[in-house]
Order: structure tokens, then C-alpha cells, then sequence
């Protein structure tokens, strides 16, 4: 068996279908598995992707990560569980049942039947972890997908009980009372985890409202408010004591306190002028001032300290609804001020409610008018300032955000609805209490699953205390986090949370393990077997079915200790146990000890850092320092979002989402890899059609430098195994090239290692344009040359030995095109090599090929030719046309003398005739530099002046030379040092050269012409001009050509004197005057006049 030709144009789509096959039909990943089993175990840790609908395109970047890091680690001979991760339970699951049904709110669900519904919510995640499943391997994925997890397991939720169980024995759960995040819509709470991602940017009716000061005549404190329904439950307001207050009066004798600071504040003025976090529509705030002007107007008559305001009462603006006037509060009742005779409605007080737990003050100036209202039972921060202070909590609102009882005209109606803000203000009007209302542009909460508007309400719900954070900080700090300031980032969030929340009043999830009894007390069951031993009722219901609602409702229960029968809470757990348990679950913490030890603490996980500090990395944390007081993971990788190709996020709605199917069948998952792999995970991916093709170009040059050696070694014949490579027979480029290669070898595993793929990617970026544009390029005629000898055979080896070293280091990343080149490149080649890529070693690289001295040589080698191609470039002659000389000048002597070994490189790259060295640079080039006094006059204001002098007094091209080197210029003593940004260079090249400097080399070229160069530049036109009909025609490239032509005049001269550089060149046979039964013809305009060329292959 030989290497196959292959064809330059490829279906990248179809090769990694038909690799997909190839895996499959012949146990790929089965048998690498087997090849590293009972090695040095790598564990990697799975976090869950939610199984609710396809896969996007953002999901893709992480399963990327994971993949390219799990291949790399298994070509490195770690054996791995390659256990993907599903999850399962939640509102994000039941939201589409619910809209797949037309239910509009959790009352719809309890109609329609529990039971019913959740088999709905596991059918649904069971249908979509197979989507996922085949979008996975898809990706090229690998996993054991006949071993997922499921957070919806009897094993995951029985490990969350024995979690939880642990926490109750030492006192850490209990049931409390607070104003939280709830959804109208889904009828359930939300935790601080939770309300940070479905902040929304919107424009809320803010309303300006007058209380009259009891006893104070015509006299008002003037409120400031977003949400107008809250006012319905004020019950006090606050000042900051160390602030002035101006007291205005208005024509019709009224008098007004707000904040001194508010009056001319210009409000959001920023953000208007910006229009960042600005709603369209919404019109520039109007100040204090401007509203009370239009009211015909005021005057300052007095000034007030805060202090001075505290103890003064009010009436509220809804005093006459009977839920102000419930002592004790309503409908939540303090027995202790109820027999004190307390209620809303009687005490409102201006109050100083202080400082919060970081020590900012609670009321500030600016926004608003400084005297805030207060309603503890429907704002989180009110609500603790009350129960500081012994206030009254008015919470008006039901599970669906609608008014209760004792609301009067408002019971019944939703808080969020326009309608219900609308009623407000016009009552509000009605009573002459509204001074102004205005659309309001802020961040406010939403469901981030369903969309709705979030709502404050005082509610029961279940709590880990968190006092015992520090134990989670301890193991913070064991960790490994890329990029570094995730660890900081978690501290914040540790430093900062509350009590977590683990309760929702929902239906799809873990059922809490929480029994109750009729005492008020309540148990925590910690398993199965536990559940068993305390039923007295409903076991045999419960038997067979998984934990949760509504089968495990059933079961009651006999306290251990008191007798009393119990009942359990019908609240599901907050899904992010499900997630932080999986290091226990599914490594068998409960049932197998042995085996969880063998693969516990994990090597690695990855997931999208925003949100994840308080969500998954943080119940990872927490659930693992309570169980085992040890970090779960050694390293954690984090990666940004991705967004559109123009920063934007991405939305259906929007237009500019791109599934992921899409993808993988437009652009190929090769392309996606690669560009998931080459961001920098620190930085947003901006993903799209238009980067796709950047990459795929790339993915192109490579496949054209595979084809290029099959295509000629299967012409050849050429065996790797016979032709082995020989370093005496090699040439500067080949030992160059395969330097090159094991520097990357060399970089790519210690970026590897370190998890940085994007750095690998970009020094493979690179290595391709070297191999690709340099090496190839520089070298191609050895292939086409029609003899076998050492020289070919050396370049088809060198060639060879790159190619397989590349193949097998890009594998992890690019599994498919290395696959697929693999087959053909080694196993047509080798006869005992190994079946796929994916099976073998991760390639080491060879210390003894890497010559640092001679990278530096080439790569000066390469500098003079940019440099030479720059200057070319300023110049109006073309690249094709020959010129007479190329001057340079530089220091090291080294290096000189290695341009002057390989001097055929230079002229033929800049296709010039000869090479000379010159001693100093300003020979072919001259400097004028100048301050830029943006820059400059920033930092040294005064001292430009200075500057200037110092400037002109100096030599501008040992200057230019000093930032080469140095990367600054430094003036007056080190007084003034300039960055390349502080000034302007202008050059000016010596006369009949262009010329162009840069890292210590200055080249110039003279573009003077002479007869002898115009013809060879016509003759380098129609060479250029066959080349393409070559290709036009179809014809391959290492194809033979006869060729005739009518060419006459300067032409056919040019063409009669560098004939054999034009058959070289274009690899032509005979030129003939007539050519019979031609394949290929064109008329081409060269030099103004029109001339037939004729082609055929030759045979």
C-alpha cells in the first residue's frame, strides 16, 4: 500500500462524516480506552449541560475544551472516566413543559396533575440528552455515552439528602422568613445565585410622590420610586442624618424636603449622552429643578440637617386600605407588636436606617431626592432594616404577584401589569399626591429562564446557614485557577453571600428531604434506607419510584424521638445541588469508597466563568468542604461568553443566533474547534460566518500543504520507510523547518499542560505560514524535478517527518482533518502503523533538532525579505519585475554571513539581481522624528518644549535603532523616557532606492531599470498569466505542459532570451507554433495588446 494523490479541492463537511464512521466501525475510542487502562488515572469532571433543547454554539465551546484536553491527556497515556454530565431538574425544564401545554401559571400545572407533569419534565430531558447526545459526538465528543449522569438519578439525590443530612446534625438548616426575588409567572423564589443572570435592562414608570407631614401644614417629604405598587405597603422613610435638605416652596404655598444635592442633579446624565444602559425611546431626565419649574416654580427657603428630620411622622399615601391598619403586620403577623398595638398606619416616621454591612450609607444623594421609602415586606434591604429597627411587614402579594386581601380596589390586580402601575399613578393623581411620573431606564431583575418581571415578597423558605464560609475560602486557595483572578473572584462572592437558599416551590426537582411535625419541629432524612426505617404510610406508594414529587409526598414519617407524625414540604431543591454533588454522585462517594478514592479529588473541570462563582463552582465548594473539607478539583479553567461576530449577545429573536447543527454543516466542526480553540478564554468569542471562513482558510493552507507531498510522493512513489531521513543530506530550509516543527512540539506541550490551548493555536498559526508560505514555497521545485535524486529524496523526507509530528500534535484539537490526512499520510505509508491518530502517543519533541541559532538566522533571513518587500511595496514596480540590487545593513556579523551563504534566497524573493552589504544605515535611509504631543503632553505637560530640543540635538537614526532595541528612547538624562507611541517617524530613502527598516536590519532597493529587466519582467507576467489557465484548465499540478502562443515584438524577445526560466517555471515540455486538439485556450491582455495562448497536457 502507498500514499494516495488528493485532490486540492475537499469537502471538509463530508471527511468528518465519513470519519465519524470510521470511529465507529472500528471501536476507536473502545480501544484507546483499553490501551490506557489501569495507567495513571486523570480525572476530569463533567459539569452538566442542561438537557432542555439542542445544543447551541456556545455550549460548543466548552464540550470543545474538554474534548481537546481529555484527547490530550489520553495521548499522553492517562486513563480517564469520560463521564459527560446531563442536567435535569428545574424551572428552566418545567418552563417548557408548561409552554408546550399553553399553562400560564403554576395553578395550570396542579390542575393538569403532578404526576402527569413531571413525567412530561423527564421525558422531555430524555429526549433532549439524546439530541445532545448525537450533537455531541457530532463535535467529535468523546465520551462513554452509554454512561452519562443525570442529576435526576436516585444516586444524585440521594447523595444531596446525605449532604443535607450532615448539615442538619450540626444545626446549619432551618426555616426562615425574608423578602426574596419571585416570579409571578412560575410561583417560586429566587436565590442571590440566580437573580444576577436575568438582570434586564428596561423602563420602568418611576413616580415622584409628596407624604404630608402630620402636623406640619401644606408641609411634604418628597419620595422617589420604580416600582409605584410598593407604596401600597410604605411604612417609613429614611434620611441620611449627615446630609443638608433644602426646603422649597412652591406658588400654591406647598413646602417640599428632599436631598439639598437633588435639586440641579443632572440624573443618568452619563449614560444618556452615551446611550449605554440607556432604553431607546426614553427622553433625558428632567432635575428637580425643571420639574418644579413647570410647575410654575419654587423658591429655596430653608436649609435642614437629616438628624433634624428624624422622629417626624407622615401619612402614607394608602392609609385607608385595611392592611394598614392590621397590627402586628399583614399577612405575615409579629405577635409582639400586635399586643403592642402596632400597625403601618399609625407609625409612619422618618427613621435613620444607617449603614449596611459594608459600611455604605443606606440613603445617599443623586438619584431620587434622598429620602427613600420604605416597605419591609416587599424589598430585601427594607425588610432587614425593619426587622434592625421592629417595624411592621405589609406584603401584599400572592404566589402570582397579584394583590390579596385587604388591598381594597387593588386586591386581584398583577403588580407587574402596565395596567395595574397605570391605575396606581392616576389614583395617586386623583388624590393630588403625584408630582410628576417619568420612564425610567434601569437593571432589574427577571426570570432568567421564562422572561418575566421579578417581584419582592416576604415569604417562608428553607436555608443553609453559611457561617461556616470559611471553610470554603480554605479550600479556595488549593486550587489552580485559569486565569488567575477567578480565585479572587470567588472570594468576593464568598466574602459577600448570604445564607443559600435551597428551596422552590415548585414541582420538577429534588424533593428536599424535609419531614414536619405538628410541634414545629422538623427531620432530616439523610437516605433510602433511612425513609424506609421512619415510614409508617405510604412506603409501599413511594417503592420503585424515584424521589421525587409527587410519589415521595407520600410517605410520612415517625420522629425518631418525639413519635409525632410527619409530613413532607412540598418545596423542590435549588438545582444547583443537583450540579455541586456530581464529584460524590458519580463517583460512588455513598456505595463504592474505594473507587471514589481513586478518582477523587478531580484533575480538572471547565465551564463558563460568568455566573459560575455563584452557582456551580460555588456548590461544588460548598457541598465538598462540608463533606470532606478538601477542594473537589485541582484546576479550574474558566471561559468567557460567546456573542455574535459583532460583540452583540446572541438571540433568536434578534436573528443572529446560530444553531448548532448550523454550524457544524456550514462550516465544519474542524473550523469551530479551531476557533474555540484559539480564544483566548479570558476574552468574549465573537463567533460567525465571517471568522468561520478565516479559519477554514487556515484549515485550507493546511490541507494544501498535506496535498502537496501526496500528491507528488504518490506520483514518485516515495516510501518514508526506504528514504528515512538523513540530517548531512539536508538543506538550511529542511533543518530549519523541522527545528520549527520541534520548537512547536516543545511549546505546544507545555502550553498543553498548562491548559492553554489558544497559546498552542496561536504558535501552530505561525508554524502553518512557515511551513505553508517559507518552506514549501522556497522549496517546491525539488519536487517537481523530474529525477529521483538525494535532494528530492531529502525534501519528500524532511516533508514527512513534519507533516507526521503535526498530524499527531494538532489531533486533540483538530480530530477530524488529522484523522483523516493520518490515513493516508501514515497508514498508506507504514505498514505496522498505528490504526488512527487518536491512538497514538502525543508526539515529544526531539531536543537535538531544535537549533535556536539557526531559528535566529532564518527568521533575520526572513525580516530582511519583509523589509525588502516593504520598500518594494512604496514604490509603483510591480513584485514580477526584476530589479538590479538589494542593499542591507545591520551589526551582527553572524548573521550577515549567513545572508551571504543563502544570498539565492534573498534575490530570488525579492527578485533582484545582487546583494550587497553596507556598513551604516543611513546610506539608504534617513530619520526625522517628532514628539506626539497627545501623548506627551499628558505626562510631561511643561517639559514638551524640553523635549523638542532634545529631539533635534540628538542623531534621529541611533534614536530609531535605540527603540528597535530597546523599546523606549530616553532624554535629558532618563528625565523624559518615549514609548514608540510618544513619537512620529518619518524616513526618507536615499535617491533611486526604496527602503524600510526594522529589528535592527535596514534594506533598501534600487529600482532603476534596464533593458535586460524590463524583458525578464515580461517574461515573469506570462509566466504568471499560464500558471492560472494551468489552473483554470483543471490541470494537476504536477502535470506536464506543451504550449504555443502568437506573441511578436518585445514580448516574443523577452520570451526568446529566458525561455528555459518560463518552461521551468511553468513546468512546459515543448513550445510548439501550433498546437492540434488543444485542451486549454485564453486571450490575454499583456502589455496593452491582446495574445491567444494555447495549452495542452503533455503525455
Amino acid at each position: 500500500m502507498s500514499i494516495k494523490k488528493v485532490d486540492t479541492k475537499v469537502d471538509f463537511i463530508s471527511a468528518e462524516h465519513d470519519i465519524l464512521e470510521f470511529w465507529d466501525d472500528n471501536s476507536i475510542f473502545e480501544k484507546r480506552r483499553s490501551l490506557n487502562k489501569d495507567k495513571q488515572k486523570w480525572s476530569f469532571i463533567d459539569g452538566p449541560i442542561t438537557a432542555n433543547n439542542p445544543m447551541g454554539v456556545h455550549h460548543a465551546w466548552g464540550r470543545s475544551l474538554k474534548d481537546i484536553y481529555n484527547r490530550y491527556k489520553s495521548m499522553c497515556g492517562f486513563e480517564l472516566r469520560y463521564q459527560n454530565g446531563f442536567d435535569c431538574q428545574g424551572l428552566w425544564v418545567e418552563i417548557e413543559v408548561e409552554k408546550e401545554l399553553g399553562f400560564k401559571s403554576k395553578r395550570d400545572v396542579e390542575e393538569y396533575g403532578i404526576e402527569k407533569f413531571v413525567n412530561l419534565c423527564k421525558q422531555r430531558v430524555e429526549k433532549y440528552s439524546r439530541i445532545q447526545t448525537e450533537q455531541s459526538i457530532r463535535l467529535g465528543y468523546w465520551m462513554d455515552w452509554d454512561n452519562s449522569y443525570y442529576t435526576m438519578s436516585d444516586e444524585n439525590n440521594y447523595t444531596i439528602w446525605s449532604f443535607l443530612k450532615k448539615l442538619w446534625l450540626e444545626g446549619k438548616i432551618y426555616k426562615g422568613s425574608d423578602v426574596v426575588p419571585w416570579s409571578g409567572r412560575s410561583g417560586t423564589s429566587y436565590s442571590q445565585m440566580e437573580i444576577i443572570e436575568g438582570r434586564k435592562l428596561v423602563a420602568h414608570t418611576s413616580v415622584f410622590v409628596r407624604f404630608p407631614i402630620r402636623e406640619r401644614k401644606k408641609e411634604y417629604l418628597l419620595i422617589w420610586t420604580t416600582t409605584p405598587w410598593t407604596l401600597s405597603s410604605n411604612v417609613v422613610v429614611g434620611v441620611n442624618v449627615d446630609l443638608d435638605y433644602v426646603k422649597i416652596k412652591t406658588p400654591d404655598e406647598s413646602i417640599y424636603y428632599f436631598a439639598k444635592e437633588n435639586l440641579e442633579f443632572q440624573r443618568l446624565d452619563k449614560q444618556y449622552k452615551e446611550k449605554k444602559h440607556w432604553v431607546d425611546g426614553v427622553p433625558k431626565l428632567k432635575t428637580l429643578s425643571q420639574i418644579f419649574k413647570e410647575r410654575g416654580g419654587y423658591e429655596e427657603i430653608g436649609m435642614i440637617k437629616g438628624i433634624d428630620m428624624v422622629g417626624w411622622e407622615y401619612d402614607g399615601p394608602f392609609d385607608d386600605l385595611e392592611a394598614q391598619k392590621e397590627y402586628g403586620g399583614y399577612p405575615i403577623v409579629n405577635d409582639a407588636l400586635k399586643e403592642n398595638g402596632i400597625n403601618s398606619a399609625d407609625n409612619h416616621k422618618v427613621i435613620d436606617p444607617g449603614k449596611d454591612s459594608i459600611g455604605n450609607d443606606i440613603v445617599v444623594a443623586g438619584e431620587g431626592t434622598g429620602i427613600v421609602h420604605m416597605a419591609p415586606g416587599c424589598g430585601d434591604i427594607d425588610h432587614t432594616i425593619g426587622k434592625k429597627v421592629g417595624l411592621v411587614n405589609i406584603a401584599p402579594l400572592d404566589d402570582e404577584s397579584k394583590f390579596i386581601e385587604k388591598f381594597g380596589w387593588l386586591t386581584g390586580k398583577t403588580a407587574t401589569d402596565k395596567d395595574t402601575t397605570d391605575a396606581i399613578i392616576q389614583d395617586l393623581k386623583n388624590r393630588e399626591l403625584l408630582i410628576y411620573a417619568e420612564a425610567y431606564p434601569h437593571v432589574y431583575p427577571h426570570c432568567w429562564r421564562s422572561g418575566d418581571e421579578l417581584v419582592f415578597r416576604l415569604v417562608d423558605e428553607w436555608y443553609i446557614n453559611m457561617d461556616w464560609r470559611n471553610k470554603i475560602k480554605a479550600i479556595v486557595d488549593d486550587i489552580d485557577w485559569i486565569p488567575e483572578w477567578g480565585k479572587e473572584r470567588e472570594h468576593e462572592w464568598l466574602d459577600n453571600m448570604g445564607d443559600w437558599m435551597i428551596s422552590k416551590k415548585r414541582f420538577w426537582g429534588l424533593a428536599l428531604p424535609v419531614w414536619t411535625f405538628d410541634d414545629g419541629s422538623f427531620f432530616v432524612v439523610g437516605s433510602k434506607e433511612e425513609l424506609k426505617e421512619l415510614a409508617v404510610e405510604g412506603w409501599d406508594d413511594f417503592e420503585g419510584e424515584s424521589p421525587h414529587r409527587p410519589w415521595v409526598d407520600k410517605v410520612k414519617i415517625k420522629h425518631p424521638e418525639t413519635g409525632l407524625i410527619g409530613t413532607r414540604i412540598k418545596d423542590v431543591g435549588n438545582p444547583w445541588l443537583d450540579a455541586g454533588i456530581v464529584p460524590f454522585s458519580t463517583l460512588k462517594y455513598n456505595s463504592d469508597r474505594d473507587y471514589w478514592d481513586q478518582w477523587f479529588p478531580g484533575d480538572f473541570v471547565t465551564e463558563c466563568f460568568p455566573g459560575q462563582f455563584r452557582n456551580w463552582f460555588y456548590s461544588l465548594l460548598a457541598m465538598s468542604a462540608e463533606l470532606e473539607g478538601k477542594a473537589p478539583f485541582k484546576k479550574l479553567l474558566g471561559h468567557a461568553l460567546v456573542k455574535d461576530e459583532t460583540g452583540r449577545d446572541m438571540h433568536k429573536s434578534w436573528g443572529n443566533a446560530i444553531w448548532f447543527d448550523d454550524a457544524a454543516e456550514k462550516m465544519g466542526v474542524d473550523v469551530m474547534r479551531w476557533m474555540y480553540a484559539l480564544q483566548n478564554v479570558e476574552q468574549n468569542l465573537l463567533f460567525g460566518y465571517g471568522p468561520a471562513d478565516d479559519i477554514r482558510k487556515k484549515l485550507i493552507t493546511l490541507w494544501n500543504v498535506y496535498s502537496f507531498y501526496a500528491t507528488y510522493a504518490s506520483v514518485d512513489g516515495f516510501d518514508p520507510i526506504e528514504n528515512p531521513i538523513n540530517k548531512e543530506n539536508l538543506t538550511v530550509l529542511d533543518r530549519w523547518i523541522i527545528a520549527k516543527t520541534h520548537l512547536l512540539l516543545k511549546t505546544g506541550r507545555n502550553a498543553m499542560d498548562d491548559f492553554r490551548v489558544d497559546q498552542f493555536m496561536r504558535s501552530f498559526d505561525v508554524f502553518l505560514e512557515d511551513l505553508s508560505n517559507w518552506y514549501i514555497r522556497r522549496n517546491r521545485r525539488r519536487f517537481w524535478k523530474t529525477e529521483d535524486d538525494q535532494d528530492k529524496n531529502s525534501a519528500y523526507a524532511c516533508l514527512y517527518h513534519v507533516l507526521t509530528n503535526v498530524v499527531r500534535s494538532i489531533a486533540p484539537v483538530l480530530p477530524f482533518l488529522s484523522e483523516t490526512i493520518y490515513q493516508n499520510l501514515v497508514v498508506n505509508s507504514e505498514a505496522d502503523a498505528t490504526e488512527s491518530v487518536h491512538l497514538c502517543d502525543y508526539p515529544d519533541a526531539d531536543e537535538s533538532w531544535i537549533d535556536m541559532d539557526l531559528i535566529m538566522k532564518v527568521d533575520a533571513l526572513k525580516t530582511c525579505i519583509e523589509l525588502g518587500r516593504s520598500a518594494r511595496s512604496q514604490s509603483n514596480v510591480k513584485i514580477r519585475q526584476p530589479l538590479s540590487k538589494v542593499s542591507y545593513a545591520l551589526e551582527d556579523n553572524r548573521i550577515a554571513e549567513f545572508f551571504k551563504d543563502n544570498q539565492e534566497i534573498i534575490l530570488d524573493e525579492l527578485n533582484v539581481k545582487t546583494m550587497e552589504r553596507i556598513t551604516e544605515a543611513d546610506q539608504l535611509i534617513s530619520y526625522n522624528i517628532k514628539p506626539n504631543l497627545r501623548t506627551l503632553g499628558q505626562r510631561y505637560g511643561k517639559g514638551l518644549t524640553e523635549i523638542r530640543v532634545l529631539l533635534d540635538s540628538r542623531n534621529a537614526g541611533q534614536m530609531v535603532e535605540e527603540l528597535q532595541e530597546e523599546g523606549h528612547i530616553q532624554l535629558g538624562n532618563g528625565r523624559y523616557v518615549l514609548d514608540r507611541n510618544d513619537v512620529f517617524i518619518e524616513t526618507q530613502a536615499t535617491e533611486g532606492f526604496v527602503s524600510a527598516s526594522g529589528e535592527g536590519i535596514t534594506v533598501g532597493i534600487s529600482i532603476e531599470l534596464n533593458e535586460d529587466l524590463i524583458l525578464e519582467g515580461l517574461v515573469r507576467d506570462v509566466v504568471r498569466s499560464v500558471q492560472s489557465m494551468r489552473k483554470n484548465a483543471g490541470f494537476a499540478v504536477e502535470d506536464r505542459i506543451e504550449v504555443s502562443w502568437d506573441f511578436d515584438g518585445q514580448i516574443a524577445k523577452a520570451l526568446g532570451k529566458f525561455e528555459d526560466y518560463f518552461m521551468s517555471e511553468t513546468l512546459t515540455k515543448n513550445i510548439k507554433n501550433n498546437i492540434e486538439n488543444a485542451d486549454y485556450s485564453e486571450h490575454l491582455m499583456i502589455s496593452d495588446k491582446e495574445y491567444k495562448i494555447i495549452l495542452k497536457k503533455y503525455k
